[in-house]
């Protein structure tokens, strides 16, 4: 299989969500990503995440971040686990952490610790608050970006609590920022023969998810609040709406959708009418907006008005998680894939995002150190060396 990643190694001292996500993402497209677990602390503590399991050290929060990987059991504190990293990542393209700022140093993870190996590695720190500045020692996770970038005063009704994303958001688009910034690293790096350290953390890209509105804040003083029914901030109709059985989105987000939509619904006046005709008039009307199209809106369900604007007006469902996943659209583009693994049979997953013209590797997530001796013999180390390792917990 000719895969665009193929020839790709990152060796990835990786665990939870956001940087196994990063890594995912390379895997999924052909890298070699080499996953070092410490057997001592029971490897990625993604593993014992639950509430759901396929067997011990094996949840299924796990396999949803890691398939398509190999797993190397390596204690970095010892002398030994530190020659054999520094035998590894002369041969591989980047190395990837996601640590608590202060930590990739202090182990030896960076480029200056690991340069004379390999003048050309990369190194990819994911961390909270990144590895300068008065944080940098600090933990950090998802919900404390979104609340401390504002993420909650804009999730919700105007009249609730500060709402969080149903997902964990931040922890998904700092693991794609990471592994962008990885392949950048390394073009950079197969062109100029040096590689350099690349940071990306957590707060960062939160703050840079604000994008527009922060340059409304930045630059006009604007500060966006929460709009009922999850509205736009300023265009209509662009949020929910009611239908006989539900809910249904709309976004006319287009001008030229307002008039496809007045027609469909059989409401050509609205098309010319002073308060409706624009986006300004429709937004300084909002309330009419909203009470006008609920009130065509419910006299069908979801499902029908689905049928009449498909491929006209821009318009989605109200799902929830079995819905989605079961959505026949989902099905005909092949969205939801069987990933082997050798001990529990085929495991449903969510497919890679990315398409071409070939199939993507299927591998479950390893089992921890399940690629061990295969990789220390790819170093060049024999039967003996490798049992020695293993007596003296180096490896397992």
């Amino acid at each position: 299989m000719s895969l665009p990643l193929s020839g790709l190694r990152v060796v990835a001292v990786e665990q939870y969500g956001a940087g196994p996500f990063a890594t995912q993402h390379l895997a999924d497209l052909g890298a070699d990503v080499i996953k070092i677990e410490n057997a001592k602390d029971g490897g990625d503590v993604g593993r014992a995440v639950g509430p759901h399991y396929f067997g011990p050290g094996d949840s299924h929060f796990y396999e949803a971040f890691n398939r398509n990987k190999r797993s190397l059991t390596l204690d970095l504190k010892s002398a030994e686990g530190r020659e054999i990293l520094q035998q590894l990542v002369a041969k591989s393209d980047a190395l990837f952490d996601n640590l608590r700022g202060d930590l990739p140093a202090k182990l030896g993870l960076d480029y200056a610790s690991l340069a004379a190996a390999n003048p050309a590695l990369v190194c990819v720190h994911l961390s909270a608050y990144g590895r300068t500045g008065s944080r940098q020692a600090w933990p950090g996770y998802d919900y404390l970006m979104q609340a401390e970038a504002g993420y909650l005063s804009l999730t919700g009704e105007p009249d609730g609590p500060p709402a969080r994303f149903g997902l964990s958001i931040i922890d998904l688009m700092t693991g794609t920022t990471a592994a962008m910034a990885l392949l950048a690293g390394v073009l950079e790096a197969r062109s100029a023969g040096r590689g350099r350290d690349l940071d990306v953390s957590l707060f960062d890209v939160a703050l840079h998810n604000l994008a527009y509105v922060a340059t409304w804040y930045l630059n006009g003083g604007h500060t966006t609040r929460r709009e009922p029914r999850s509205s736009h901030p300023s265009l209509t109709p662009s949020e929910l709406y009611r239908t006989r059985d539900g809910w249904i989105f709309l976004m006319c987000n287009k001008e030229k959708f307002w008039g496809v939509l007045a027609e469909v619904l059989g409401k050509p006046e609205w098309i010319d009418d002073p308060e409706l005709c624009n986006y300004k008039a429709r937004l300084a009307n909002r309330n009419r907006v909203r009470r006008e199209l609920d009130d065509v809106l419910m006299t069908q369900d979801t499902a029908t008005w689905m049928t009449r604007f498909a491929g006209k007006v821009p318009a989605s469902p109200v799902y929830d998680v079995a819905q989605a996943l079961g959505n026949p659209f989902v099905a005909e583009q092949d969205r939801v894939l069987d990933f082997v693994h050798p001990e529990h049979g085929p495991i449903r997953g969510v497919a890679s995002p990315v398409r071409i013209d070939e199939a993507l590797p299927t591998r479950a997530a390893p089992r921890m150190g399940e690629h061990t001796e295969a990789i220390l013999r790819d170093l060049g180390y024999d039967d003996t060396r490798i049992a020695w390792l293993r007596e003296k917990a180096v490896v397992q």
